[in-house]
């Protein structure tokens, strides 16, 4: 059994190049949080009709909410290495920017844990965008998820994390 990785190492592959698991047991449980943000990119139509609440399909930003909420709670279920994490709090918030013609989805997701939250908060940054494009793709096959980025994590070992801005 290999040891903990080494500074400047991939921790998720152990010294004879397998996948593993990290093992987190000796960590202490503590608060832990993270910040993550997509981007989607539309037509400026696209855009008001989602500012409006009067996609064919519903209210996109609501149905978007609840995809991210979903996708945080079940992380470890869709990302092989990952391990479940007992959240405290998942927040979804929305900028629609009438002239960049984008909605940025920001998630904030928390957990009292061994590790950290930043893939549970880009997994729903990124499903929440995708369930966007799902929600305006019959108006807008054009749209596009540009970007979907750690913004800040806190909390554990690392200590405070915060992504030069873009």
């Amino acid at each position: 059994m290999d040891g903990p990785a080494k500074s400047g190492e991939l921790t998720h592959i152990d010294g004879q190049g397998r996948a593993r698991m990290v093992e987190v047991g000796d960590k202490a449980e503590t608060q832990r949080g993270a910040i993550a943000v997509a981007t989607v990119r539309m037509a400026a139509e696209s855009l008001a009709l989602v500012a409006a609440a009067s996609g064919r399909k519903g209210d996109t930003l609501q149905v978007a909410r609840i995809a991210a909420i979903m996708a945080a709670k079940n992380c470890s279920q869709l990302i092989p290495l990952c391990h479940p994490v007992r959240l405290v709090s998942v927040q979804v918030d929305f900028d629609l920017d009438l002239v960049r013609n984008v909605v940025d989805l920001r998630v904030q997701a928390e957990a009292v844990d061994r590790t950290g939250v930043e893939m549970e908060a880009m997994t729903a940054a990124a499903v929440g965008a995708l369930t966007i494009y799902d929600m305006i793709k019959s108006v807008d096959r054009g749209a596009s998820i540009e970007s979907v980025r750690l913004l800040e994590k806190w909390g554990g070992r690392s200590g405070h994390f915060v992504a030069t801005p873009k």
